[in-house]
């Protein structure tokens, strides 16, 4: 697939509420739920990249820099970083703001891996992706490294997947 898409082609925002089934005893929102918005994101990016339906193939670290409180709007952002033949790094940017006050914070970042697959659910090519801004530049140039990293943990899992597999006791 010779074809190239720029990032912002990719370009996804989801803004919502948070409400009092989506917190915690300390009235934040739930960690969990936030992960599930930053995959949900991530795989309409990677699907409006693709064009494809895609799977989640990794998860990097997600930092919670800020809680995010009831009554506060969560807003993710979320764009392709690098691609490689079939899967799609995806940069999701989290931001809160208190809608009485107009105070805004970066909550999390994370990165995602998505895979793009075909009928038969094997992984099937995507387009390049072109940066553009500063920003995407620098992530596009900095994605190679995070792909290493990625590699090097999968390895280290499926290592641990064997040697502690379900024939283990605890």
């Amino acid at each position: 697939m010779n074809e190239s898409k720029k990032c912002k082609e990719s370009f996804v925002v989801k803004t919502s509420i948070v409400l009092p089934p989506d917190t915690n005893a300390y009235g934040t929102l739930f960690g969990g739920k936030l992960m599930a918005y930053i995959d949900d994101v991530a795989g309409i990016s990677a699907m409006r990249h693709a064009r494809k339906n895609v799977v989640t193939a990794s998860t990097d670290s997600v930092d919670f820099l800020h809680p995010i409180y009831q009554g506060n709007s969560v807003c993710l952002e979320a764009f392709v970083t690098y691609t490689g033949r079939s899967s799609m790094e995806i940069f999701v940017k989290v931001i809160a703001e208190d809608l009485l006050s107009g105070e805004r914070n970066i909550c999390a970042m994370s990165f995602l891996t998505m895979v793009a697959i075909d009928e038969n659910g094997k992984p099937t090519p995507v387009p390049s992706v072109i940066p553009e801004t500063e920003e995407e530049k620098s992530l596009y140039d900095s994605a190679k490294e995070r792909a290493d990293i990625r590699k090097n943990r999968r390895k280290d899992s499926e290592y641990r997947a064997k040697k502690y597999g379900i024939n283990q006791s605890i």
